[in-house]
């Protein structure tokens, strides 16, 4: 049943969410956070495609868990979904950690 391509939808929509209606710090707007996303990713796709490349992946997916996309060097799409995810929430309790000093 997809969990993976779930939890991973949940994950982004929950962070999204959060940043926009919530905490409302306004990373999406700035250069920072997307170049800070790219660098991710490029590392991203380095580690995670020699991590699950074939033939003889250390990671192994179950087929029936995500879509069965895998982009670059057999990396499941889903895996750019947690790293967005993940990469979001923490900078944007970074801002909110800023925030709160600037007010204290």
């Amino acid at each position: 049943m997809l969990e993976y391509t779930l939890a991973t939808l949940a994950a982004v929509i929950l962070v999204v969410v959060v940043e926009l209606v919530w905490t409302r710090t306004g990373v999406f707007a700035t250069a920072k956070f997307w170049l800070a996303t790219a660098i991710v990713w490029f590392f991203q796709i380095w580690v995670d495609g020699w991590l699950t490349a074939s033939p003889g992946p250390m990671v192994n997916y179950a087929p029936a868990q995500f879509l069965g996309i895998r982009f670059p060097f057999d990396i499941p799409i889903e895996d750019f979904g947690f790293g967005f995810a993940l990469v979001t929430a923490v900078i944007v309790g970074w801002e909110l950690a800023a925030r709160k000093e600037q007010q204290s």
